[in-house]
Formats: structure tokens, C-alpha cells, sequence
């Protein structure tokens, strides 16, 4: 009887969670752009293979895992970028995670000479679950996988298709971005019911401010790079990041501000809670090496929570090689427009 009670008070915790569900979230989202927005998909002339990994509130008893890989190529002759991006989050003790992985394509329109237009579509398949065999109870004994409680025996796995898109509008030195994930709200529940992933939104953008010291070139000189994203998915999850790197070869360094930094409101029962929604600073710093590069970021969290979690840690690996010309012997130069975002090396267009 203790168990099935515990495992009830269980239950109901996996569904209020769910009825809140929200994406995992990287604090690098530049060297994560895939996950940003499809639209990203081939944006450099290179191959790109892109891994993250963040640890998020690595105090608690089961920190927040999740890990991402990225692949994506630009076909000049077609104009488009293919990609396959995966995504796994793993959440506590009792093996609950969420898994996915699909394609990408983006087409290339350039508007002018400057100008280039980028929308693309990401298409995946996904599971969300839990395993049973790894739930504790409290008295120390373990879950055996069975149980007399119906309900109980109708935890599982939960197999799903998603649809996202997005598109990104760049020249050399601006950019401006807008995505939409889980566009057909796919049902994450665990519990045979009805569970809806909320449609996640990111709005994002920023520009790269060249700092000139004589007479010497944009490809030379040291830069700096402000940009924001704002997200929102469903009706309780709002976010805003904005911040600015600091690139001088082969070092970037960068300072983030996430939160809300203006009261906002929400509602509990009959009353009206006003809030203001700090979260986290973030430290970045990157090196890069020739065609690799390696991030590390650090978020301190700056709200009531900062004590007890011990904030994230984030860690980016990105390398970026040369496509092989259709015909060999033929050195064929790209016409894409460079997007000015923070992981495409300036050397790559000469």
C-alpha cells in the first residue's frame, strides 16, 4: 500500500510537469543553431558538425542532462542546406527522457546583393519516457516494474512525430531570426492520456560591430558581436537573453543577462501574484583552433534559487571543414552570403 501511494504522489508530479512541458535550453545558443532555428541550416559554405552538453543545477540529487549533435552541409548547386540534428534530456533518478532526432532543409534566396533570406523546416521523430525498473521508493527498495494499480502498470514510453520551422534574414553584418518548434503540439503523456508539447517560439537577432585599429582589414581586426533571443513556449515560460561576445583570435569571451528585468504577473487560484523574473548571468569563452572551435559557458543563477543548485555548466564543440568540389581539380568559390554569426570563420569566404 505504501508503495502505490507513493508512486500515485508520483504520478501526479509527471503530470503536472507535463501540463508545464517546456524545452531544454542552451546558454550557448549561437553554437547550438540548429536547435535555434532551421533556418540555420547550411548557413556556412562549410560542413559543420556542431555537440553541446549542459548540466544544469549540478547540486541537486539528479541534475538536468541534456546533449545535442548536429550535422549540416551547403549544396551550392541547389541553393539549400541539408541537416540532422538529436536531442536527448534526461531528467532525474528514474531514467525520464526525452529523445529525438529528424532532418532539416533550408533554402537559400538572396533578395539582393547583400541580402539573404533563409527559411527551413525540421522534421523529427521522438520518444518521452521513463524507466519503471529504475524508480526508488523513499524506504530505499526499488520498483520492480509491475503493479496491482493500474494506473501505475500504465507507465511507459511514448512515441511521437514533431514539426518545426523558422527562417533567418542576414547580410554581412546583421541578422534576424524567427522559429516555431512543435508546430502540430505532438502528446508527450506517459500515462496513455492526452499531453500537448506547447509550441515553443524564439525570436532572435544581433549584428557584428568590427573594432578597427588602423588601416588593416575586417578580417584582421577584433570584433564584437551584441545579440538577444526571447523565447516563449505555451502560456507560463517566457525568456529573454541578451548579451555580447568579445572575439579576438583565437579567443572569444561573452556576458549574458537572462531573465525578465520587468515585473510581470501570474495567477494563483483567485490572486494575483506580481513578480520580477531574474534568472542567470552567463559567462562564455571559446577558443578556436584552425577549423575547431570549443566553448565553455557558466550560468550563475542570480535568483531566490542560487544557493541550492549550483547553477549550469555548458560545454560546445564545433568543427567545420571543406566541401569537395563536384569535379576534381575544380576549386569552386560559394556565392552564399556569410551570415555574421558567432561560429563561421571569416577565412572561409577569401
Amino acid at each position: 500500500m505504501f508503495k502505490n501511494i507513493l508512486l500515485v504522489l508520483f504520478l501526479a508530479i509527471i503530470a503536472l510537469t507535463q501540463s508545464y512541458g517546456q524545452d531544454p535550453q542552451f546558454s550557448q545558443y549561437y553554437a547550438a543553431p540548429l536547435y535555434l532555428n532551421p533556418g540555420f541550416t547550411g548557413i556556412t559554405p562549410q560542413q559543420r558538425l556542431v555537440a553541446n552538453h549542459r548540466v544544469q543545477w549540478p547540486n541537486l540529487p539528479q541534475a538536468f542532462s541534456t546533449y545535442s549533435f548536429s550535422y549540416e552541409i551547403f549544396v551550392d548547386e541547389l541553393k539549400s542546406g541539408f541537416g540532422l540534428l538529436a536531442t536527448t534530456d534526461k531528467m532525474g533518478s528514474a531514467g525520464w527522457r526525452t529523445t529525438y532526432a529528424g532532418l532539416l532543409y533550408s533554402y537559400k534566396v538572396r533578395i539582393n546583393k547583400n541580402w539573404v533570406f533563409s527559411p527551413g523546416l525540421y522534421f523529427s521523430y521522438g520518444n518521452n519516457g521513463i524507466d519503471r525498473a529504475k524508480l526508488q521508493l523513499r524506504d530505499g527498495l526499488e520498483f520492480d516494474g509491475q503493479s496491482i494499480d493500474p494506473d501505475v502498470n500504465k507507465l511507459g514510453n511514448q512515441n511521437y512525430f514533431d514539426f518545426s520551422s523558422g527562417a533567418v534574414l542576414y547580410n554581412r553584418s546583421l541578422w534576424f531570426g524567427v522559429s516555431a518548434y512543435h508546430l502540430n503540439r505532438p502528446n508527450l503523456s506517459i500515462l496513455n492520456e492526452e499531453s500537448r508539447l506547447p509550441v515553443r517560439v524564439n525570436i532572435h537577432g544581433g549584428m557584428k560591430v568590427p573594432l578597427y585599429n588602423g588601416p588593416r582589414t575586417i578580417s584582421k581586426v577584433s570584433y564584437i558581436t551584441p545579440s538577444f533571443v526571447y523565447r516563449i513556449q505555451g502560456a507560463s515560460f517566457q525568456q529573454f537573453d541578451i548579451g555580447l561576445q568579445y572575439h579576438i583570435d583565437p579567443i572569444a569571451v561573452g556576458v549574458w543577462y537572462r531573465g525578465i528585468p520587468i515585473k510581470g504577473s501570474f495567477r494563483s487560484g483567485n490572486e494575483t501574484i506580481q513578480v520580477v523574473q531574474q534568472d542567470a548571468l552567463v559567462f562564455i569563452m571559446s577558443l578556436m583552433f584552425g577549423n575547431f572551435q570549443v566553448g565553455y559557458s557558466y550560468d550563475f543563477t542570480i535568483s531566490k534559487l542560487s544557493t541550492s543548485t549550483g547553477g549550469s555548466h555548458e560545454v560546445s564543440l564545433i568543427y567545420e571543414f571543406v566541401s569537395k568540389p563536384i569535379r576534381p581539380g575544380v576549386k569552386k568559390k560559394s556565392k552564399l552570403i556569410p551570415c555574421p554569426s558567432f561560429n563561421s570563420k571569416e577565412g572561409f569566404w577569401n
